[in-house]
């Protein structure tokens, strides 16, 4: 297994975790003002807990942001305990503020969980995984606290995401100035662990846009700005963001800019 997990970490793309926490915390105020692609990938990430017969004592939400499916959750499962688990302090702080019910919110890494081995029956993670920088750890965390005949639902974002954002901007300069996102196989080495099973499928969501300025500000009013560690540091010239405004423009379809968004489904069972 040593080799696999080196194979697994490498592949990990350079995030800058503690820009992850600082960026996220500042958002969560504004965050579901425009988060409509987040909250249609959560629904969706639902829907996969349908068939889910057991009963659970307690729920995990991570990756919980501001809290938003927090209620559906518990109305799914009104006798678990429901913890709500993020690494950014704001979006915990703001979900706590938000929501009525006995749901316990707790500020931490989902790579170094604080919670006990064989404590969770189920969790629920949407959106949020791929921004840890080593995903064999989240994988052996889940392992962890999971009881025997567990599981965890999730989504994650695939290396095609905002491929016309990197594009564009790829005819300017070589500098990073998107987010790279880890692709299924990387996904299923990092689980490849004794007691887990993954299955994984891929889903693309489709978003328009008026103005390429439109989806940059989205993306920063989400917190989700490119925060790769190699990414370009200082303000981006005006000649090669326009550049980039017009490489954008050529993917102009039926009057609207388009923006993928692969994303990945995954369940987790532990055995």
């Amino acid at each position: 297994m040593a080799p696999a997990a080196a194979t697994a970490d490498n592949a990990a793309p350079a995030i800058a975790k503690r820009d992850v926490a600082d960026s996220f915390s500042r958002a969560a105020v504004h965050y579901d003002s425009v988060a409509g692609l987040q909250r249609d990938v959560g629904a969706q990430l639902l829907t996969r807990l349908d068939d889910y017969a057991g009963a659970p004592q307690v729920v995990l939400d991570l990756g919980s942001g501001t809290g938003f499916f927090a209620p559906e959750l518990a109305a799914r499962f009104p006798a678990a305990q429901y913890i709500g688990l993020d690494i950014a302090e704001g979006m915990a702080r703001h979900a706590c503020a938000q929501c009525t019910g006995q749901a316990q919110w707790l500020v931490a890494d989902a790579e170094a969980l604080p919670l006990a081995a064989e404590s969770v029956d189920l969790v629920y993670s949407s959106l949020a995984i791929q921004w840890c920088e080593r995903p064999r750890h989240l994988f052996a965390e889940l392992a962890r606290v999971l009881r025997p005949g567990g599981c965890c639902v999730f989504t994650s974002l695939g290396p095609a995401t905002l491929r016309e954002l990197r594009e564009a901007w790829a005819a300017v300069d070589a500098h990073q100035h998107v987010n790279s996102f880890l692709p299924g196989t990387a996904l299923r080495a990092a689980a490849d662990l004794p007691g887990l099973e993954l299955a994984l499928d891929t889903r693309d969501f489709y978003m328009h846009y008026d103005r390429v300025r439109e989806l940059l500000d989205e993306l920063k009013t989400l917190g989700a700005h490119n925060m790769n560690r190699q990414r370009a540091h200082g303000l981006t010239g005006r000649r090669a963001l326009q550049g980039m405004l017009q490489a954008y423009e050529a993917k102009r379809e039926n009057g609207l800019l388009p923006a993928t968004y692969e994303v990945q489904f995954g369940i987790l069972r532990k055995a």
